[in-house]
């Protein structure tokens, strides 16, 4: 049994597992409430009235959720466990006939339809994961003097955030070596439809840097591509876009709506990287392209440059608190000379530990390079 129990829990404490179907019941009821209009329950209901019509209103909520065959069977459970009907015997005394085995027998037939499909779409779910995979990197690439990492976990089996770091195959026009393009993107939405769309503008944007282009242009194509596939602006991209010099160390970039970034000198001092547009993929009035001006900045042996998603700060714990920039800058400004690997895995332990079980509305997703000399 404790081999059982151990292999049931996997080896989690009745306080993690408390945690955690709290978390499970709040995301719960959060998928059921928003179908229900809470204004038409409460018109002209007050105390247990407005309790049961409350509960009623969910239930129908849930209801809805399956197909019609699992609905009449959910109904004739519920039926079968709480009427008991009574019987007339041949000696014409009256006894109570308890259906509500069958009850059971037909909820655990339902429980195990739900599950089977539940499973299916979770291995659907995981080879469209490992897909995604494949198009980012599992290493960063080796460049003299730069240390990269990175770390992303999913709202869901699939993402929508999307990072990078490669050097460039075609060298561009006034360059003499590859240079570094590294960024991080986030697509409006979540889950399967958000990835699809990153995986696109992946594929836009290694097609783009594969030019002997500026990366002024590659941002120009790439806002035209994310407006030509929006869906009317509702799955808008932001972007940070970076193109790092190895020999000099100048970084040119461009911030297309995207959190700004976080440059932590050596000296402690912090920097934020704000120049460029708006998402790409914004519905516009114009045929023109959108100005997306470039910022530079020059690097330094011990500067750090961290640039993360919105569900970083938009992380929240059970008391539905955010982790928020107010967190996050003391974590990154007041860092012991570390590798990036370091530093990220410091940064990413201090999100969780905030939100331990709390079931996050968004991907989270860092990207960390530091300068050596």
């Amino acid at each position: 049994m404790r081999d059982f129990w151990a292999r049931v829990t996997e080896g989690r404490g009745l306080d993690q597992l408390g945690s955690q179907f709290v978390s499970d019941a709040k995301a719960s009821y959060a998928l059921y409430s928003k179908d229900v209009d809470w204004d038409e329950v409460g018109r002209g209901a007050r105390g247990p009235r407005r309790i049961w019509r409350s509960a009623w209103a969910l239930f129908q909520a849930m209801l809805m959720k399956l197909t019609p065959a699992r609905r009449v069977l959910l109904l004739l459970a519920i039926a079968l466990l709480l009427i008991q009907p009574s019987v007339r015997g041949g000696n014409g005394h009256e006894f109570n006939v308890d259906l509500g085995g069958f009850g059971v027998a037909i909820l655990f037939l339902l429980l195990a339809v739900e599950l089977a499909d539940r499973v299916t779409m979770k291995r659907d779910l995981e080879i469209a994961r490992e897909i995604q995979q494949w198009l980012v990197p599992d290493r960063a690439p080796d460049v003299p003097g730069v240390d990269i990492a990175f770390a992303t976990r999913p709202q869901n089996t699939v993402a929508g955030d999307y990072y990078d770091a490669f050097l460039r195959p075609v060298v561009p026009q006034n360059s003499v070596t590859p240079p570094l393009l590294v960024t991080v993107a986030d697509v409006a939405g979540k889950s399967v439809p958000a990835a699809l769309l990153m995986a696109t503008f992946q594929a836009s944007l290694r097609a783009l840097a594969a030019t002997p282009v500026t990366l002024d242009d590659i941002v120009e194509g790439l806002d035209r591509y994310c407006r030509a596939h929006s869906l009317d602006g509702r799955r808008f991209t932001t972007a940070f876009l970076a193109q790092i010099d190895p020999k000099t160390r100048e970084m040119v970039y461009v911030n297309a709506g995207h959190n700004d970034p976080i440059l932590r000198r050596a000296s402690g001092q912090i920097e934020r990287l704000p120049t460029g547009g708006p998402p790409f993929g914004l519905p516009l009035f114009t045929d023109e392209p959108v100005p997306y001006p470039s910022g530079r900045v020059q690097l330094h042996p011990g500067d750090l440059l961290f640039i993360f998603t919105d569900g970083v700060v938009e992380a929240v714990n059970d008391a539905g608190e955010e982790y928020g920039e107010a967190r996050l800058l003391p974590c990154v400004q007041n860092v012991a000379p570390e590798t990036s690997d370091e530093t990220l895995k410091r940064v990413m332990a201090d999100v969780n530990a905030f939100v331990g079980y709390a079931r996050q509305h968004d991907d989270i997703t860092c990207l960390v390079l530091r300068v050596s000399a």
